[in-house]
């Protein structure tokens, strides 16, 4: 099943089926089965070659320069419920699965990354990032206790972030 309705998704789904990586697609509507259950429900699980399963929480930014001539920023910022919930879905899936926070970037005009981590759907360019959940919990940061937000420091992002494939 392709998730169309978020380009994000739609992409990252894209990606993975063009290099013949099994996964499943999660439908919320099928989500009442938990209804009871105050989860933030995640996007996909992906099979990987290695001994680590992955539970995906896909997070779509844009990659754009914020000031004329200036290399993009890589946002990284997610909800603490996202969080949350992908570290809860982890322990009920068990030692097998580990929560990954994809960082579904969409490539607008201006400094472009590597082209070998670039992947096109749609004609549209994205880059795929990916940190461990539980990696991400250990450095994130409030960033709007307003909106529920937290953030890894930019420096911290870097250690952690890599390309998907890396992961998979």
């Amino acid at each position: 099943m392709l998730k169309t309705h978020i380009h994000y998704e739609a992409a990252f789904e894209h990606y993975l089926r063009g290099r013949q990586i099994p996964c499943v697609a999660v439908d919320e509507a099928k989500k009442s089965v938990f209804r009871d259950a105050k989860l933030k429900s995640f996007d996909f699980i992906v099979y990987s070659d290695g001994a680590t399963n992955w539970l995906v929480d896909v997070k779509g930014r844009r990659w754009v320069s914020r000031q004329a001539n200036r290399k993009p920023t890589w946002e990284n910022w997610v909800t603490e419920d996202d969080l949350t919930g992908l570290l809860q879905w982890q322990q009920v899936f068990g030692s097998e699965f580990r929560g990954l926070l994809v960082f579904a970037y969409w490539l607008q005009p201006g400094p472009d990354p590597p082209a070998e981590i670039v992947h096109v759907y749609a004609n549209e360019r994205y880059v795929f990032a990916g940190v461990p959940a539980d990696e991400y919990r250990l450095h994130a940061r409030v960033r709007s206790p307003k909106w529920g937000t937290v953030n890894m420091p930019t420096a911290e992002f870097a250690r952690h972030v890599r390309p998907l494939a890396d992961w998979l």
